[in-house]
């Protein structure tokens, strides 16, 4: 059993869970598709070695800094990009990085991001409206908040925070306009509705904003889809995500790939041809323990899915005339160097 806790007094969400669940060996290769401060790929790193590989990915490029100090001492181990999740493919092309045997998403923001880096994520320090995960994006929030039409602007508070007070919210916030800092718009919201409970009523509406301004929804759909083709036999995937939008969309990814068939049921034979490619490996969701969530209240409401790749006879680098290839690959043989250039071309011809 794996339990872990690094040096740093940062420790990372569900990191003994995600350990076990990504399946970490010595000489695995790894991405850490969200790499914050670099508390799970320091992580990985020390349990792949010797010989781990690391790819770590983020689009914030504070957080690239940041993680670049935490991993120096594994520089010869670890290729950090400063780039966003949903162009997982080409990155991976770009640097011959593939296939690997596990790949992890952690969807919450980073401990940078929430305290206080001058981009208003946290009402809990003031700072302009931004909510940009990359400085190279255009929108921010503050142009959604100011320059938005009423009835848009509550359909994304109501879609993206279901939030159930949303026509109200965008109602004030039209009528207060402009909104320049994160505490002017916090302070709003909780005029508008009120206060109730332990969570501030601004919550899920900034949530709305920063899912909006960053398209969070749409590239993780993308990104999954892409992490699928990069993973070995018996690869993992490995998700965490902390609200229901996103554990909606990782949830119905795994079950859809870990299915046959997935053709409607009024369909009497099936067309679709769909094959399983994963299997799941928790039943349940894996979710914090007490102990975690006193000890970090950030962690409460993440949940942890993982899958397996599987290797079915329909897959397109397993033709009849490659029976040696499947056989090998799937003795875990696709580590060597002449099957891994097998697999890679067959995927960039894909």
């Amino acid at each position: 059993m794996i339990n872990y806790r690094p040096a740093s007094s940062h420790t990372p969400v569900l990191l003994s869970e995600v350990l076990r669940a990504l399946a970490v060996q010595p000489g695995g290769r790894y991405i850490d598709c969200t790499l914050g401060s670099g508390g799970h790929a320091a992580a990985i790193l020390d349990h792949s070695s010797p010989g781990g590989q690391l790819l770590g990915i983020d689009a914030d490029p504070h957080a690239i800094e940041a993680a670049r100090e935490r991993l120096r001492h594994y520089q010869d181990s670890v290729r950090l990009v400063n780039d966003n999740f949903v162009n997982l493919q080409s990155i991976c092309i770009k640097y011959d990085f593939f296939p690997v045997h596990g790949i992890l998403f952690d969807l919450g923001l980073s401990s940078l991001q929430l305290n206080g880096n001058g981009r208003g994520f946290s009402f809990q320090h003031d700072a302009p409206l931004d909510m940009r995960f990359s400085p190279t994006q255009k929108t921010t929030a503050a142009d959604i908040v100011n320059n938005t039409p009423e009835a848009r602007l509550a359909y994304l508070i109501k879609t993206y925070g279901e939030e159930t007070h949303s026509r109200r919210i965008a109602r004030s916030i039209v009528q207060e306009r402009p909104i320049e800092t994160s505490r002017q718009l916090a302070q709003l919201i909780e005029r508008t509705i009120g206060r109730r409970g332990r969570i501030h009523p601004a919550t899920k509406t900034f949530q709305a904003l920063r899912i909006a301004v960053n398209h969070e929804l749409e590239h993780l759909e993308a990104a999954l889809r892409q992490a699928l083709d990069l993973l070995g036999y018996e690869g993992r995937l490995v998700v965490i995500s902390y609200h229901s939008l996103e554990d909606r969309i990782v949830k119905q990814f795994l079950q859809r790939e870990s299915r046959g068939c997935i053709c409607p049921p009024e369909i009497p034979a099936c067309v679709c041809g769909h094959t399983a490619r994963l299997r799941l490996i928790n039943k349940k969701v894996v979710t914090p323990t007490e102990a975690e969530i006193d000890l970090n209240p950030r962690s409460r409401s993440a949940k942890l899915r993982a899958a397996e790749r599987i290797i079915n006879t329909g897959d397109s680098f397993a033709a009849t005339e490659d029976h040696a290839f499947l056989t090998i690959a799937r003795s875990r043989g696709w580590r060597r160097p002449v099957l891994l250039q097998k697999i890679k071309m067959v995927f960039l011809a894909a």
